[in-house]
């Protein structure tokens, strides 16, 4: 026992009483089979890590697997892509049209659906058209982030896409009869997404500023812009953090007509 030994004779002083009770490992029958369980289970995982470099090797081919994974530049290629092929599908269309007005035949029954055809092509942004209009301008903030008040965080000096639809909504309540953003013509089915600060429209990738036109009634629509409770939290962190807003009138601006795919089959106003 701890008490019976005696310090004098031992010149390290009394032991711990953990010391004292160590026992000696086991060599039963269990610690011959966990010996032969790790001799089998190391080869294996060995084996599979080694199975698995070769295949990301030849895989690899040499080269980095991750070197495709650059988002932003595959989002800079694609974009190139799409106007590319826009740009081919406009030329093809005028073909194709032209061709079209030079063969048909003449009949009665076509040459009144195409007169049908002529008067849904305006609704339908089918067509060019001219007129006065207005034109919003959104634009991120040129603030650094030390120099916002407490309250504010980064997401509040960038574009949002609820701000862009607030403005294409206003303008197409307030009497838009046609309506860009950016360089493309947008019909009432165009969807506005943004992914981070960049807006995504019909396949196309943009950087702010965003320009928005609109034309139709110049007074009503500038109305329907200040009247927007959206836009007024807008103009809000406008004064607050120095994000981007103008709006401009033009006498008369010119639009191209729409060129895109329609995927809207069948709709029925609301009443």
């Amino acid at each position: 026992m701890l008490s019976d030994v005696d310090p004098e004779r031992d010149p390290e002083g009394p032991r711990p009483a953990r010391d004292l009770d160590v026992a000696a490992p086991e060599t039963g029958p269990a610690t011959s089979r966990l010996r032969l369980g790790w001799r089998v289970v190391v080869p294996l995982v060995t084996a599979a890590a080694g199975l698995m470099f070769a295949l990301s090797f030849r895989a690899a081919q040499g080269e980095d697997l991750r070197a495709d994974r650059d988002l932003p530049s595959l989002i800079m290629a694609g974009d190139s892509r799409n106007e590319a092929k826009a740009k081919e599908y406009d030329v093809l269309l005028h073909e194709v049209e032209a061709l079209t007005r030079a063969n048909e035949p003449k009949d009665a029954r076509l040459e009144t659906l195409n007169r049908q055809s002529e008067r849904v092509a305006a609704a339908a942004a089918a067509t060019k058209v001219e007129g006065p209009g207005v034109e919003v301008v959104l634009d991120d903030s040129n603030r650094s982030l030390d120099s916002l008040p407490d309250r504010y965080t980064p997401d509040d000096i960038v574009v949002h896409q609820q701000d862009v639809q607030a403005v294409v909504n206003a303008l197409w309540a307030s009497g838009a009869e046609a309506m860009m953003i950016q360089d493309q013509r947008v019909i009432s089915t165009s969807a506005v997404r943004c992914v981070g600060n960049t807006l995504i429209l019909q396949g196309r990738v943009y950087a702010p500023p965003y320009r928005i036109q609109a034309i139709g009634a110049v007074d009503s629509m500038l109305k329907g812009l200040d009247a927007d409770p959206t836009i007024q939290t807008y103009l809000d962190y406008v004064q607050a953090v120095g994000l981007g807003w103008q709006v401009h009138t033009n006498p008369s601006v010119e639009f191209p007509a729409y060129s895109g795919a329609v995927d809207l089959v069948h709709a029925t106003p609301i009443r």
